[in-house]
């Protein structure tokens, strides 16, 4: 049975972040649990082009046939569908991924609050001591957000913000994109060959 990965986007900045995550975890053969927020959709539309429609049905079609081929398995509920898998710990995802990740998730998620499926599902792979990863894309930090990532750190989620390295030398933004979803891929150990290691031939390295 493939690892299963469930994948969260919310409404923050950095939605080619997460569509390319979909996009590599599918790829590498894992099956996906998708969900996203109302406001996620309105962010993939400004900086994607893509219309994530609100039935998880219609968004099932439209991302199947996007990524058509790949091994992976796809999963996507709606944001009212709290008989889907990862609202309960009985059959909770082997990770979880949040990316992007608005502050106010990671606010409710590290309070331990469940109103939303998002939240919920945070909140039951946290419980089973399951591997959960938030994205944050917000500069700069206030105090309470600096407090919010600790809280969570400090219960076992790894926080790793959106910050692309340049030893590569990128030449696309798309470039940009791949280093942070490596990283991501990386704390999940999926394998992938979206760039060069540091020291793997890079010019000037060391």
């Amino acid at each position: 049975m493939p690892e299963t990965i469930c994948l969260a986007l919310t409404g923050a900045s950095g939605m080619p972040y997460g569509i390319r995550l979909l996009e590599c975890l599918l790829a590498a053969g894992r099956r996906v649990q998708l969900l996203y927020s109302q406001v996620a959709q309105v962010v993939a539309e400004q900086e994607m082009g893509l219309h994530l429609p609100t039935r998880a049905s219609e968004a099932h079609t439209l991302l199947a046939q996007r990524f058509a081929g790949l091994p992976g398995e796809l999963q996507v509920y709606g944001r009212e569908q709290w008989f889907a898998p990862v609202a309960s710990g009985s059959n909770p995802p082997d990770a979880m991924v949040i990316c992007p990740c608005t502050l106010g998730t990671l606010a409710a998620v590290a309070q331990g609050l469940a109103s939303t499926l998002i939240e919920r599902a945070a909140d039951v792979v946290l419980k089973e001591g399951r591997k959960l990863i938030v994205v944050p894309r917000e500069t700069p930090l206030s105090t309470i957000h600096l407090e919010n990532m600790l809280r969570l750190a400090r219960a076992g989620a790894v926080i790793l913000p959106p910050n692309p390295g340049f030893y590569h030398h990128p030449q696309r933004v798309e470039d940009l994109v791949d280093f942070v979803v490596a990283r991501i891929l990386d704390r999940l150990h999926v394998a992938h060959a979206l760039m060069p290691r540091w020291g793997d031939g890079v010019a000037g390295s060391g």
